[in-house]
């Protein structure tokens, strides 16, 4: 007997069937784990199966009634049905490889390529329908604060995180403001905020084809914490633009970066704020009087 573990259960038999030195038919299998995706990589599960080979040494007793019931019989159902349909799938190609007299009679009625043309359908406007299901149009953000509310809440439902606080309120004109806190927060924020990035694109996606909104998520205060930190780095580098009317940040990441992007073309309407990539792959965000947006 062998334990196997895989991504999917398909994996686990293979891999099964490759140690025992034999095919999936003549395995006995018991399934202690089913797979599962997970939600942006986390509550994931591998599929664990134990697995021996026809003929050798018998399961313990714990196992023995699982081989020999459910899972063995839909195993062989299984490949019974697959031999069944692949039989089917080559007569049914060789009936249709073979010529037909009534073939023959309907290939001379085949109708010209003028009349064919006409009886073309016109293509159906993908666009048209994506636009009736995900309209663009803004809507009051306090319309839909409860509705966006749910939804959230439905989504950390089946998610194995513990969430005690989920609260939806409008921000200002254009955006929600999303709270989420409880005792997984923090793995909901992630190695420098990956995860925080990750779920406030997902969410800025939907909300924003859906309701034509933006949102400020904040988990924990870390939204917070971070503009406060920003703010303290950026006081030196706005001195510096007020006195020799330029100037540029740090290689700056992920939610940082925007961040400081709003703090500066607040502080300089009229001067260029734009970001730049370095040589490295960073960005960094620069303020000039060399290149003014066009208004």
């Amino acid at each position: 007997m062998i334990e196997v573990i895989a991504d999917t259960l398909e994996e686990a038999y293979s891999k099964a069937a490759k140690e025992l030195s034999c095919s999936v038919t003549e395995l006995e299998l018991n399934v202690i784990q089913y797979p599962k995706k997970g939600f942006l990589g986390l509550g994931r599960k591998n599929a664990i199966v134990e697995a021996r080979k026809i003929g050798g040494k018998n399961f313990t007793q714990k196992h023995e009634k699982s081989f020999h019931g459910k899972n063995r019989n839909d195993f062989q159902n299984t490949q019974h049905g697959k031999k069944h349909t692949e039989k089917s799938e080559k007569h049914e190609k060789k009936e249709t490889q073979r010529p037909h007299s009534q073939d023959k009679k309907e290939f001379k009625n085949v109708e010209s390529p003028a009349v064919n043309a006409q009886k073309v359908k016109k293509p159906v406007n993908t666009a048209t329908q994506f636009d009736e299901k995900f309209h663009k149009e803004k809507v009051n953000p306090s319309s839909v604060i409860y509705e966006v509310r749910e939804k959230i809440e439905l989504l950390f439902s089946n998610l194995c995180f513990e969430i005690t606080s989920i609260n939806v309120s409008v921000y200002d004109d254009e955006t929600l403001l999303i709270e989420i806190d409880g005792p997984d927060a923090a793995l909901l924020i992630g190695k420098e905020g990956c995860r925080y990035k990750a779920l406030s694109y997902l969410l800025y996606s939907w909300i924003n084809i859906k309701y034509a909104l933006g949102i400020r998520l904040e988990i924990a205060e870390f939204l917070k914490n971070q503009e406060e930190m920003m703010g303290k780095y950026l006081i030196p580098i706005i001195e510096r633009i007020y006195t020799q009317g330029r100037g540029q940040t740090k290689i700056l990441d992920g939610v940082l970066i925007k961040i400081a992007l709003e703090r500066l073309r607040g502080e300089f309407p009229e001067k260029y704020v734009g970001i730049k990539n370095g040589k490295d792959g960073g960005r960094f965000i620069v303020v000039n009087d060399f290149n003014r947006k066009n208004t």
